[in-house]
């Protein structure tokens, strides 16, 4: 292998020793992990969701250079394409940082050219390159969408900057990239300050697919970006509020509030899974098992673990066809239920679907407690018990609850909103929330569940336990 084919894979595989040796510059710790993302092959969605002023354009400026020095293959190279709000941010903005960056390095200026809609390889200029695109102002939301379509090579790369309020059709074309490369990536990168659009997606709907890098001004956080002036920002947060929803997004990079009627926002629910407690801090708890059982179609059965202040992760079932349902759920609650020392079982019995699962732990010596969500709930204030199970599981995230890591969960917990009828709350109905969020909430709904008793200290004596099924069937 030549020094220049070793010096082109120490660059795939550690970007930021590219952007060290060919543009003199350390990265910051939010843009390392960036570059590290863009180097991961199975990281092919990744979303900068950034407060003002970090630094972001020179991300998405050395991860395109990157792709373009060390990505390509015998008569396959390297093709991709930027679009941005509007046709002149991209042209006064990311278009001119590629050329600041290239200037900085003998290699990029002897091997690539620039101008003010593509660069492009000298020797092969027609397939090897990365382009400028954008739509005409008066362009529809479907047309925006078709403007990063017609990419197709072994190795892609799509780029949308300023998503914070680019529609999501545009991210759908993207997506056509993807679907038959060797390397691909979509990088998007915006400030959040709507609660539609790409970057609001990858946020929350399809947090599960992204991987998101959220820079911050925060004075409080150890990780802020050291960009944003610390004295300007505490300044900034003193007079207005960490609340407020100009602070939220420029200075803190998160999302304001999802809706005045939704119970939590993204934020809060990605708080709550980056969050650690000792042991001590829920240990005492009685821990239980949140069971929502599939009812039918692409719809999840769901087993959520959780002892006071600390949710585990849970588990998720799918099932086929003419199996023996019933006893594939039983069996795997008893297992649950033994890693855990889990002390009861709550199990969604609304509509009769967990029924067969309910005879099978009764038989077996461990009765579940059956809620049904739409018997009244047991405070007066809520329609019925889901209402109830709903603000109550809220209350636990704000409050300093810890749940598990599982991305599907953010949207899963922000996607809900809630009424005010006739001096009661409760809740928009379950098929709403998913043909909005795109899949049933099956996995919130169980950790819900775990609420269907009260808090207990743990190891209550077993006579108590045996006794809390018929008390507490909704």
């Amino acid at each position: 292998m030549t020094p220049a084919a070793k010096r082109i894979r120490l660059y795939r595989q550690h970007p930021e020793q590219m952007v060290l040796e060919q543009f003199g510059v350390t990265p910051d710790r939010w843009q390392l992990a960036g570059l590290q993302a863009f180097a991961d092959p199975s990281k092919q969605r990744i979303s900068f969701q950034a407060c003002a002023g970090p630094g972001k354009t020179a991300e998405l400026a050395w991860c395109i250079w990157n792709f373009m020095l060390c990505y390509g293959d015998k008569g396959e190279h390297p093709k991709g394409a930027a679009v941005s709000i509007t046709s002149d941010n991209l042209n006064d903005n990311l278009w001119p940082e590629l050329a600041k960056w290239q200037g900085r390095s003998p290699l990029f200026r002897e091997v690539f050219t620039w101008n003010r809609e593509r660069i492009a390889a000298k020797d092969h200029p027609e397939t090897w390159f990365f382009s400028a695109r954008s739509w005409p102002k008066s362009a529809t939301p479907e047309e925006q969408g078709k403007t990063l379509s017609g990419l197709h090579s072994k190795f892609v790369l799509a780029v949308v900057d300023e998503s914070g309020a680019i529609p999501v059709t545009v991210l759908r074309a993207a997506e056509q990239a993807l679907s038959n490369c060797e390397f691909g990536k979509i990088l998007q990168a915006g400030n959040p300050i709507s609660l539609e659009g790409m970057l609001y997606e990858a946020a929350t709907k399809l947090a599960h697919q992204w991987t998101i890098i959220r820079i911050t001004g925060d004075p409080d956080d150890p990780d802020r970006s050291p960009r944003i002036d610390l004295e300007w920002a505490k300044a900034q947060i003193a007079t207005y509020g960490r609340e407020n929803p100009w602070v939220m997004p420029y200075i803190l990079g998160k999302f304001p509030p999802s809706s005045l009627n939704a119970l939590l926002g993204p934020e809060e629910v990605r708080e709550a899974m980056e969050r650690t407690l000792p042991a001590d801090a829920y240990s005492w708890a009685q821990a239980r098992i949140g069971v929502d059982v599939a009812r039918y179609g692409d719809d999840r059965t769901c087993l959520f673990p959780r002892q006071g202040k600390r949710a585990f992760k849970p588990t998720v079932m799918r099932h086929a066809r003419d199996s023996a349902v019933s006893t594939d759920i039983a069996t795997a609650i008893l297992a649950l239920q033994q890693e855990h020392g889990a002390e009861s079982v709550i199990m969604d019995a609304t509509g009769g679907w967990a029924a067969g699962a309910s005879d099978v732990l009764r038989a077996s010596g461990h009765p579940p407690v059956n809620v049904q969500f739409h018997k009244p709930g047991l405070d007066l204030r809520y329609k019925n018990r889901r209402a109830e199970l709903y603000f109550t599981g809220a209350e636990w995230v704000k409050a300093g609850g810890w749940l598990p890591n599982v991305p599907e969960l953010i949207g899963e917990a922000s996607a809900a909103t809630y009424t005010f009828v006739n001096g009661q709350f409760q809740m928009e109905p379950k098929d709403q929330i998913k043909i909005r969020l795109g899949r049933s909430p099956d996995i919130w709904e169980a950790f819900l569940l775990t609420f269907g008793l009260p808090e207990m200290k743990a190891k209550k004596p077993k006579a108590q336990w045996q006794r809390q099924p018929e008390h507490w069937t909704g």
